[in-house]
């Protein structure tokens, strides 16, 4: 399934792209009044991760509840009236966190409560995508459509590293630390890279950017947009999340079983929030009366599920707000004869 909506995307591109010569060809005979022309383009918006640690089956919850920021810088190419070929560059930063995500419905949520990952990744994203405009242009930028939706498909690639904050009580030859982010893919946190495990997560993924827009004209040289476009990839592992617990004795360093397995932590490392009570009130749910919930319900066991495989990798939605500046082609003047 993942491998096909990288291979749907970069067949999309490639349609959009032979379908834009196509037509550039067949406008070319049929209208020769249209100017290709070019623009340049700034974005900012904001930013949603959908994975482990915020679930697809809470589509509104995942979009909205730890949106972060993006930014991005695109250069676009009109090829027809009707479409167009853009290169970007998008930064994106994501996050998620097990104890924002459910502390407010911790007996729903008590797995995902009980695990307490959290994670923050910015990404850095290069991709080519192709344009559709619903309404045309006119014959040069002067008559650019006021008012345009358009869809885009594509193929790219984002790089990324995840990063977590250190437990609070976190020690270090016998002293606790301050608090510190720490990037996780070089701790093999599921083991990877030793013996008979997985090989470490590559830090560079394909993704396929699909989405929708509206592009206004303000003036003869300034276009704005607004888009949404949501972001599949070939990575279970932006949030460094993806398979089982490992065996804590295998783990390279202390720091990566502290940061590995954070069932046992009484405070939630992100946000500072402290996580007994909701357990104790879970437990007595369950007739189980306790001051030390962590002793009840203990370290999860080596091979027990940290991360579980569905049908689509991670992801993450980029809103942009956009503007552009129309580059104006040089017009040829017909030789006086």
């Amino acid at each position: 399934m993942k491998n096909n909506l990288l291979l749907a995307g970069a067949l999309t591109a490639t349609a959009l792209t032979m379908l834009g010569t196509t037509e550039t060809q067949a406008q070319a005979r049929r209208n020769t009044n249209f100017i290709p022309y070019s623009e340049v383009g700034l974005g900012v918006g904001t930013s949603s991760y959908y994975g482990e640690l915020a679930g697809y089956r809470k589509p509104l919850r995942s979009t909205f509840l730890l949106m972060r920021w993006n930014a991005g810088l695109m250069y676009t190419r009109h090829f027809t009236p009707r479409l167009a070929g853009r290169a970007s560059f998008t930064w994106a930063r994501i996050t998620g966190d097990d104890y924002t995500y459910s502390r407010n419905d911790v007996n729903t949520n008590i797995a995902q409560y009980i695990r307490n990952l959290h994670f923050r990744n910015d990404l850095k994203e290069f991709a080519l995508t192709g344009i559709y405009k619903f309404v045309p242009d006119g014959r040069n930028t002067n008559f650019r459509a006021k008012l345009s939706p358009y869809v885009f498909a594509g193929i790219g690639l984002v790089a990324h590293s995840p990063e977590a904050r250190t437990p609070v009580d976190y020690a270090e030859a016998g002293e606790v630390q301050p608090q510190r982010w720490v990037k996780l893919q070089p701790l093999g946190t599921e083991g990877q890279g030793q013996p008979r495990m997985k090989k470490p997560y590559p830090l560079v993924a394909l993704v396929v950017p699909v989405g929708f827009g509206v592009r206004y004209k303000f003036n003869n040289r300034i276009d704005l947009a607004a888009e949404i476009g949501y972001r599949f990839t070939n990575t279970d592992y932006l949030d460094d999340v993806g398979g089982p617990y490992a065996d804590p004795t295998i783990l390279k360093s202390p720091l990566a079983v502290a940061m590995a397995n954070r069932t046992q932590e009484p405070i939630a490392a992100r946000k500072g929030g402290d996580r007994t009570q909701a357990l104790i009130d879970y437990l007595q749910t369950q007739g189980i009366t306790t001051t030390n919930p962590y002793a009840e319900l203990g370290g999860l066991n080596t091979g027990s599920i940290r991360g579980a495989k569905g049908i689509l990798n991670d992801g993450y939605l980029i809103g942009s707000l956009q503007v552009h500046y129309v580059l104006m082609p040089r017009i040829k003047c017909p030789p006086i004869k």
